[in-house]
């Protein structure tokens, strides 16, 4: 069994194998057996998509001292790739919303994957049904006030009672498919302001959208809308075991 540890010297030597190998009737069995060899050595040294997830998530935290989780980062760039698999990315851009953190907490990061910086960090609400300052409760139903898991694309935007809100597409049947039956649209409210969390203790609640603070709604609307990705997560465990988005083999 070859090893990580002596994929790249064997990868060398086979290299040079080549270069110097000139053809005679026997040589055809031994050029076959070393190609073996070669592309064992490719496959060995060449990186999994799991490290490749790692050396992303490193080369974002060197220059964005405001990072995800790298659970929930690892999650969101696995639907990433298969939305762009799918052709449904025009944006590229991935918002990762994380859910497993308090209202009290900024868990909204939006992350450009040209430039591997860190847009914006910022507070995000939750459903009114979804659960206090935790959210702990989530569905697709309609009128259930509660939030959804998953992978969303960005759509187009319109003026409502909330002003400038942008529509987003569920992707995940069981999860989130209804998003825009039932209006979860991201929206600015002055109840997802710092200053909701100094007088009530927490965020204050939507209808199920992910809102966020007015003072820089319709900059993040404007920027993340027409096909970007938007990934919202939790670690509750029936999205986790059943997401085909994170599940399937990545890429």
């Amino acid at each position: 069994m070859i090893n990580k540890i002596t994929a790249s010297v064997l990868f060398l030597s086979l290299t040079a194998t080549f270069a110097f190998t000139t053809y005679e009737p026997n040589a055809e069995a031994a050029i076959a057996a070393n190609t073996s060899v070669k592309e064992e050595v490719e496959a060995i040294a060449a990186p999994t998509a799991e490290e490749k997830i790692s050396l992303l998530y490193e080369e974002f935290a060197t220059v964005n001292e405001n990072m995800p989780s790298r659970v929930s980062f690892t999650y969101a760039i696995t639907g990433y790739n298969k939305l762009e698999d799918e052709e449904k990315i025009e944006n590229k851009l991935l918002s990762i919303v994380d859910f497993s953190l308090p209202s009290t907490e900024k868990r909204l990061w939006i992350l450009d994957m040209e430039s591997n910086e860190v847009l914006y960090h910022t507070y995000v609400s939750h459903g009114k049904n979804t659960g206090g300052n935790m959210a702990t409760k989530f569905s697709n139903t309609p009128n259930s006030l509660q939030s959804s898991l998953g992978f969303y694309v960005t759509a187009e935007t319109y003026y409502g009672k909330n002003g400038l809100s942008l529509f987003i597409d569920g992707m995940e049947k069981e999860f989130n498919s209804k998003a825009r039956e039932r209006y979860v649209v991201i929206h600015g409210a002055d109840y997802a302001k710092e200053s909701s969390i100094q007088r009530l203790g927490r965020l204050g609640r939507s209808y199920g959208c992910p809102a966020v603070p007015t003072e820089v709604s319709k900059e993040i609307i404007n920027k993340i809308k027409g096909g970007s990705a938007l990934f919202i997560y939790h670690t509750n465990d029936n999205y986790i075991a059943n997401s085909t988005y994170i599940n399937d083999q990545m890429v």
